[in-house]
């Protein structure tokens, strides 16, 4: 069958996921949702989507749509994946779930209430990298005993990935942070019991910390250590240092070296070396097989916990 879906969110990780979508098949895109008409408009010609919309509601109240892919701005997910799960439309939110708990378990309740499939787009768990990784410790080949990570950019103005001004602020700790925090405990397939944070001062237009430092302690012992910031002038993204029992290696999004730099191949590991396509094509078999998909938002909330623990702890 085929799946017609929804994009909201035509901005830089809209467009990534326009891509992934045009690569599986059965999956076609029917409406686009954006902030500004025009800009749009521009986006669906280049696809050829039929409908373009600045309103949700608009797009939700299509019998056509099956499903929605959610892009926007952190502090619309919880409350747009909600209306998309109460419109009878399955859901795919990008991370994060939400920029609260309370916000995040209202998620869950309504993915429980109505049944359709709802997920969080935690595509480190996607990335070839980390399912290579993965496999390894499921094996009983590796075991993690550290994770050392840092994710660093250089946005001491308000732009997005493609240097655009942003209609909303990025936060470290509820975006970035909820990549690591989530993949630690997937990994080592162990709860995080302890978890402390430091943030730097707090940006005086953006009102955010543009540094911020993590530590985690999963039950199995395992520990992991996450460096933040958006002052970094040099390569931007995030890179993940797994050291281990039988090895050392370092992930860059989808590529893989050991710890001294040799390329490892991840080309076979799945059907595409596209994290977020990959993330993407979960989404829509899990729809097709009426099954709940990994990076679930019930799966994810121990995650948002985390969060919520850290943040109240950089309040004190």
């Amino acid at each position: 069958m085929t799946i017609n879906v929804a994009l909201a969110g035509a901005g830089a990780f809209g467009i990534k996921h326009l891509d992934a979508m045009s690569k599986i098949d059965d999956v076609r895109v029917v409406s686009v949702v954006g902030r500004t008409l025009e800009p749009t408009q521009e986006v669906a010609a280049k696809y050829g989507i039929g409908h373009v919309t600045t309103d949700l509601a608009e797009s939700l109240a299509l019998d056509e749509v099956d499903a929605v892919v959610l892009a926007t701005p952190t502090q619309m997910h919880a409350a747009q994946s909600i209306a998309c799960l109460d419109a009878g439309k399955h859901v795919e939110v990008e991370i994060p779930l939400c920029d609260n708990l309370a916000d995040g378990r209202r998620v869950v309740e309504a993915q429980q209430r109505t049944g359709l499939v709802a997920m969080c787009g935690h595509t480190r768990r996607f990335n070839p990298s980390h399912q290579w990784v993965n496999r390894r410790v499921q094996a009983n080949e590796f075991a993690i005993q550290q994770m050392d990570v840092q994710t660093y950019f250089f946005r001491r103005t308000n732009t997005n990935a493609l240097g655009n001004a942003r209609s909303w602020t990025d936060h470290l700790l509820w975006h970035h942070a909820a990549h690591t925090v989530d993949l630690f405990a997937y990994q080592v397939g162990s709860p995080i019991v302890d978890a402390h944070a430091m943030q730097g001062p707090i940006h005086p237009e953006l009102g955010i910390a543009m540094d911020m430092s993590i530590q985690l302690r999963a039950a199995s012992g395992a520990i992991c250590t996450l460096s933040l910031s958006f002052n970094n002038d040099g390569p931007f993204g995030t890179f993940f240092r797994y050291i281990g029992d039988t090895g050392t290696y370092i992930a860059r999004y989808d590529d893989l070296v050991d710890g001294r730099e040799e390329p490892i191949d991840v080309s076979d590991v799945d059907v595409s070396t596209n994290g977020i396509e990959l993330q993407d094509r979960e989404f829509f078999s899990a729809i097709r097989e009426g099954r709940e998909p990994n990076s679930s938002v019930n799966d994810v909330l121990p995650c948002y916990e985390i969060l919520d623990r850290l943040e109240r702890q950089l309040a004190k």
